[in-house]
């Protein structure tokens, strides 16, 4: 008898629906399975075998073909477990043709019949709707993740004995369907923005970075407030829409992240990797290609503190995924593309003992301090939008009235609505994803402020880049002030903030 049922797996971001189809017939007992496969997947052949035999169903000795179309695809992973044995049960005749028809399964066998969570399944689910599939069987622990997909009904189960009960009509199931307002509900943060002490010019330049979405380097002694502030960022930040959280939750889904208490993202992601972390696990890769911290932190921040103390070679490969917005992967025959749209902020002491430029109390030599501001090259400092010195203005009295994270927010709110509806036709969000011809378009300068800007740039010595990202860092203040125009006081507040990294690199 012939058999066939679809499944899916996990090729970087994207999901291939694989269909997977099963022959019995007489002949030498045989279990054969073909399809361009990795080890993992031809491992499959015995954890079937065995769970089907120990849920109480006699493999037949009989000449038994399975192949995983198309097969010129790699299979790898363990997704295809469960779609194997449903294929191989109905070419047996425990199952009518009907209770499988326009179904996926996924999911992975444990020996004793029980069914292991598989990732990506997010991503399948949604790739699977979009060719027409409309009912879901995948693993309990992985179900509510595709409550929000509207049109799919999706069902968990957690072993081959309740998918076989559930198929027959045995028992019943509803399709799970979740409220993208109740997880959204749980929201809340443990810090906020009115723990923090002063430091008024820091917040300044964190609520345009956020504003913008522009990128942050917070450069001052230890103790500053500096990785305080950065903790805090992500409570300032808009909150996500659904489609964003969809995105967002198909990446975490992609990397095992999620739990079954929290199916979907709704806070915005902020990554803070320890600086001993390789630059695969920043970027991305690895045997089996995985998205890596810059892409996890897609939608939210990617934050480095201590940055001179991560490794040279790791901080240059940032310097192509900040600029793009995405990674890109290459493997033999094959390339993997993950999303980097995150907004990167990074801290660090002027000096290994953190007190530079104050002499009376660096204990560095000249020597010490060139080596140790070295580290983070020229090129990555160009990718910094604002950079901003911190311990100033550090009060250690308690303020009588402070800002919290929810006043600074519904700000930033107002001015990222404002941007949303100036780019509604060019297909982005905020004012640090202008290209040049948007920024021809869309930050047109008077000409006393041509004058301003021009005479300005050639003096501070910018790259062509700087002077790119310091219009739109103007063009972000302009709008905070609701101004359409862009006037000489943005372009000298920005200028402050790009101006301070030449005290320390010259």
């Amino acid at each position: 008898m012939y058999s066939s049922v679809f499944s899916a797996d996990i090729s970087g971001m994207e999901a291939r629906i694989i269909r997977i189809e099963a022959d019995v017939s007489d002949g030498l007992p045989v279990f054969d399975m073909v399809g361009y496969l990795a080890s993992a997947v031809k491992e499959a052949r015995e954890r079937v075998r065995i769970a089907i035999r120990n849920i109480g169903i006699r493999f037949p000795a009989k000449r038994i073909t399975v192949n995983l179309s198309p097969a010129d695809l790699r299979k790898e992973g363990t997704t295809f477990d469960l779609s194997i044995s449903i294929s191989l049960l109905n070419a047996f005749g425990y199952l009518p043709d009907d209770r499988i028809a326009d179904t996926l399964f996924v999911g992975e066998l444990g020996l004793d019949g029980a069914i292991h969570s598989s990732r990506g399944v997010l991503a399948m689910i949604k790739e699977g709707r979009k060719q027409g599939i409309r009912r879901f069987v995948v693993p309990a622990v992985n179900c509510y993740e595709g409550g929000l997909i509207e049109g799919a009904e999706v069902y968990g189960v957690s072993s081959l004995t309740e998918t076989l009960d559930f198929l027959r009509g045995d028992i019943h199931k509803e399709p799970i369907r979740l409220s993208y307002e109740r997880y959204r509900d749980r929201k809340n943060y443990e810090v906020d923005f009115s723990d923090i002490n002063g430091c008024h010019e820091l917040k300044r330049a964190a609520e345009i970075a956020v504003s913008g979405r522009h990128n942050l380097l917070m450069i001052g002694p230890p103790g500053t407030g500096k990785t305080m502030l950065a903790r805090r960022l992500i409570t300032i930040l808009p909150d996500m829409g659904i489609e964003e959280s969809l995105r967002v939750t198909g990446m975490y889904s992609i990397s095992g992240l999620l739990t079954e208490e929290m199916p979907i993202v709704t806070k915005r992601p902020f990554r803070a990797p320890h600086h001993t972390v390789t630059a695969q696990a920043l970027t991305g890769g690895g045997r089996i290609p995985a998205p890596g911290e810059i892409s996890l932190a897609t939608g939210g921040i990617l934050f480095l503190d201590e940055l001179p103390e991560f490794d040279s070679k790791t901080l240059e490969v940032l310097r192509e995924p900040l600029e793009e917005r995405k990674v890109t992967v290459a493997r033999v025959g094959r390339s993997y593309e993950y999303p980097a749209d995150c907004m990167f902020v990074a801290a660090m002491n002027p000096c290994k003992c953190g007190f530079y430029p104050d002499r009376e109390k660096c204990r560095c030599t000249v020597s010490e301090i060139h080596r140790y501001l070295s580290k983070i090259s020229q090129p990555l400092l160009d990718r910094m939008d604002l950079c901003v010195e911190t311990g100033r203005e550090l009060k250690y009295y308690q303020e009588a009235k402070k800002e919290n994270s929810a006043q600074i927010r519904a700000r930033v709110e107002k001015t990222v609505k404002r941007q949303k509806e100036r780019y509604q036709k060019e297909g982005i969000l905020y004012n640090s994803e202008l290209n040049g011809r948007m920024l021809n378009k869309y930050c047109k300068l008077g000409e006393r402020e041509q004058e301003y800007f021009d005479e300005i740039t050639h003096t501070q010595e910018y790259s062509n880049r700087g002077v790119s990202r310091l219009l739109k860092v103007a063009r972000t203040i302009a709008d905070m002030e609701e101004c359409e125009e862009i006037l000489e006081k943005h372009i000298t507040e920005a200028v402050c903030f790009r101006s301070i990294s030449k005290n320390f690199w010259g």
